[in-house]
């Protein structure tokens, strides 16, 4: 443990590392190329690290695509569900791509992304995904997410050289991947085979423990051979699972039929997808004594879940919730006032050191 204040999250190096060199077999054996998904995680102070094993940035709005273009370089595929007239020009100024989400959208702003040269791109909706969640299935009912008429798509085909296909949902399972590519073949392969590259979005778990990563990077090989396309992924989750940690404090211990633990942590304002998606953190599971790990905030329902520790946890205690890289400091707010946590990295020999702390300062500034 660091004697840096908590909380904070603390990236490790040497375990990012292991997911980038999984990347980096990934894109040799398949061709594929990668690129980040900004709105997973976007702590561009470890993008240096990431930079040489992945192809590039891809993006959700204009703030993610300036980042992109500005912290890691390389190639910058801008996306958004819908650009604004003040902004869609400014994003040009970044992008080597851009994915439009519908045929209005490119209707709307094409011409001028073909005056600069820019390759363009459709979002195209499979209508199935691997999602158990409605909250984040793109193919719900009356989604607004893509086009899937393919006499729209085909309207579009003087003007857009590839697609964006964003189906996988935490997908660890490959047979599942490979069927429902089977499906994206025979329902749209006559489209796909007149295109020059095709994204298939984020969400397979290919880092995950035991993931056949041969099998996934032939499956791609023979995707992009049989359409003549060059394939994209997104792998967010993929790129940073496991490789970084929630580092907290215990404030207070209550016993009310219950032994619980309050911490100087938010999950809705620090985990805020664990409460969206009504998951728990990851706690430490292997020792006799069974806690609750609580937030501080006054939501009664902000509690990370339980764990079991070694010992009777007791104020002024130390605790690490594991694998909180993913949407969470991207989406990290000021509810309650509590303060956001720092951002610390842990260099490869061990060596901890902070990056950044946020302030009273950051607080008052950001509301008015």
């Amino acid at each position: 443990m660091s004697d840096l204040q908590t909380p904070y999250y603390l990236i490790d190096l040497a375990r990012l590392r292991e997911n980038m060199e999984r990347i980096r077999y990934l894109r040799e054996r398949s061709g594929a190329k990668c690129l980040l998904a900004l709105k997973c995680f976007a702590t561009w102070s470890a993008f240096d690290f990431m930079r040489d094993f992945m192809d590039g940035t891809t993006s959700s709005s204009l703030f993610e695509l300036r980042l992109g273009h500005e912290e890691f370089g390389k190639e910058t595929h801008a996306y958004s569900v819908a650009w604004a007239d003040h902004e869609i020009d400014e994003a040009l100024g970044y992008a080597d791509k851009i994915i439009f989400n519908s045929l209005g959208q490119l209707d709307r702003f094409g011409a001028r992304a073909a005056q600069r040269g820019i390759a363009m791109g459709l979002r195209l909706n499979p209508r199935f995904s691997t999602s158990g969640f409605d909250l984040a299935d793109p193919a719900r009912p009356f989604s607004r997410l893509g086009e899937w008429d393919l006499n729209r798509l085909e309207q579009a085909l003087d003007r857009i050289s590839g697609v964006m296909i964003h189906y996988n949902c935490e997908n660890a399972d490959f047979e599942l991947f490979d069927a429902q590519l089977a499906r994206i073949e025979t329902e749209f392969g006559g489209f796909l085979e007149r295109l020059d590259w095709v994204s298939l979005g984020g969400g397979i778990h290919f880092t995950g423990e035991g993931y056949p990563l041969d099998r996934l990077a032939d499956r791609l090989r023979a995707f992009s051979e049989r359409f003549g396309v060059q394939v994209f992924l997104e792998p967010g989750e993929a790129s940073i699972t496991r490789s970084t940690s929630l580092e907290v404090t215990v404030l207070d211990v209550i016993h009310h039929g219950k032994d619980v633990a309050i911490v100087d942590s938010s999950i809705e304002a620090h985990m805020l997808d664990l409460l969206i998606y009504r998951e728990t953190a990851k706690l430490p599971q292997d020792g006799e004594h069974p806690w609750q790990i609580a937030g501080k905030t006054c939501l009664a329902g902000d509690i990370f879940g339980e764990g079991r520790f070694a010992q009777p946890l007791k104020v002024g205690d130390r605790l690490s919730i594991a694998d909180a890289g993913g949407y969470t400091m991207v989406k990290k707010n000021w509810f309650n006032g509590v303060p956001m946590p720092a951002i610390a990295i842990r260099d490869e020999d061990g060596t901890i050191h902070e990056v950044r702390r946020f302030t009273y300062d950051d607080y008052k500034a950001s509301l008015s």
